[in-house]
């Protein structure tokens, strides 16, 4: 018998999309690794800052992918308004 098969909604996000998004998140947490170890190779511990402000902008990432995770569940829509105001956050620390 052949397998069923998952059917997802419409406003599900696409492999690529997701590939995108996942990358992304993890590409932040590579570049505030390496601000951190480079504050510790230069001696200027000031790049810790950068890597503290590159926080918010994260975890607003972390946000929406958890929000599309769900299919823009009605019930997360708080999500929605904690990714803005962690952007604005972000964007105003940087």
């Amino acid at each position: 018998a052949p397998l069923p098969l998952h059917v997802e909604p419409a406003n599900a996000l696409s492999v690529p999309t997701w590939a995108i998004h996942s990358s992304s998140v993890l590409e932040w947490v590579v570049a505030m690794g390496a601000m951190w170890q480079w504050a510790g190779t230069s001696g200027n511990e000031r790049w810790k800052g950068m890597t503290w402000a590159m926080l918010p902008l994260h975890a607003s990432g972390i946000a929406a992918c958890t929000y599309h995770l769900f299919y823009n569940a009605p019930e997360l829509k708080y999500l929605v308004t904690a990714q803005a105001g962690l952007t604005l956050a972000g964007n105003t620390a940087l």
